[in-house]
């Protein structure tokens, strides 16, 4: 029993040492393994600090706040530059205005929230491809997800599979369209918001409804550069409109009345009563019902949805120009659109 002792003792005797005993025991082939096995580590250690000092110095020159800068990770660190590299190529690519003088007044930061804030919605810049180069910094305010994690994801990563091929469609770029193509669609994304309007689960987000409204920038000589600008503008229809100019209608799926309050006799000159079992349509003017049967379209499908301005027959005579906000509400056995 002793001799077991003494023989654990003796074998474990190097490791007491230290690592300098050990490798002096050790045999040649054993020390050229272990020194190797160092040399690794050490050369790792290296390039992670080297690489650590290379993000670091690459998150300073992203134009974005120390406490934004803090949070970043290695990812999110590279598809920020990639995004702030290919904004500031859109913006060498257009007008050329925006370089060629360094005393040229730029518009205070209060001047651009102001605009913002009368828009109520964001600003979202797409690639070709649909890449989310630039989104404006009030997007957190809509759709519960920061600027910084958005920007560089692909804008099919957070809308609605159904909507895909629509959006798609939108960003087809072509010579022939001409760099003043207008774009006008309703798209769903995801939204970290709760019905209260807090900031909820990533894992929880919901669809929000957005109508979309921009121009393509086209540049022929670089499909790189070329974009579509979008302001995008959420549809919140669950609060009350109180505007003196507005009224509120129900309809059947078939664009019939159904309902209509009594502040649309002051506005169109119509009795309540007198448009129901009526379709929209026969109200509507004849160049405008393809613009409404679109946007009718994207109500059944998506459930809101905004028609634009279009002329609406007045019972006097003649047409005034409105908008309406729709959405669809299920009751038992039926499906009702309601209009703003």
């Amino acid at each position: 029993m002793f001799l077991s002792w003494l023989g654990n003792a003796l074998g474990s005797w190097p490791k007491r040492l230290g690592g300098k005993a050990s490798l002096a025991l050790a045999t040649p082939a054993t020390r050229s393994r272990i020194s190797g096995r160092r040399r690794r580590r050490k050369a790792a250690r290296r390039r992670r600090r080297v690489e650590s000092d290379v993000f670091g110095d690459l998150s300073r020159l992203l134009p974005l706040q120390a406490s934004v800068r803090a949070h970043l990770d290695k990812p999110s660190i590279i598809r920020l530059t990639l995004s702030f590299i290919r904004m500031q190529a859109l913006l060498r690519a257009g007008e050329g205005r925006l370089f060629e003088s360094e005393t040229e007044e730029i518009a205070p930061l209060d001047e651009t929230k102001m605009y913002l804030k009368i828009l109520e919605g964001f600003l979202m810049v797409l690639s070709t491809t649909g890449d989310m180069i630039f989104l404006s910094d009030n997007v957190s305010k809509y759709m519960g997800l920061s600027q910084t994690e958005l920007m560089g994801h692909n804008i099919f990563e957070y809308t609605h599979p159904c909507d895909h091929e629509e959006i798609r469609h939108n960003l087809r770029l072509t010579a022939e369209l001409g760099c003043s193509q207008k774009r006008d669609f309703v798209m769903r994304i995801k939204s970290a918001l709760t019905h209260r309007g807090r900031v909820g689960n990533l894992k929880s987000t919901t669809w929000k409804v957005l109508h979309c409204q921009g121009r393509v920038k086209l540049c022929v000589a670089s499909s790189s550069v070329s974009c579509l600008l979008l302001t995008c503008r959420p549809l919140p229809l669950s609060h009350t409109l109180l505007s003196t100019h507005t009224f509120t209608s129900q309809h059947g799926m078939d664009m019939r009345f159904t309902y209509c309050d009594q502040r649309v006799t002051s506005l169109l000159g119509y009795r309540p009563e007198e448009l129901l079992g009526r379709s929209i349509y026969d109200l509507c003017h004849t160049l405008d019902t393809s613009c409404l049967n679109k946007n009718h379209l994207n109500l059944c499908l998506k459930s809101q949805s905004v028609s634009g301005q279009y002329r609406m027959l007045v019972r006097s005579g003649g047409y005034v120009w409105q908008e309406k906000q729709k959405k669809t509400l299920k009751v038992p056995n039926l499906f009702k659109l309601i209009f703003f």
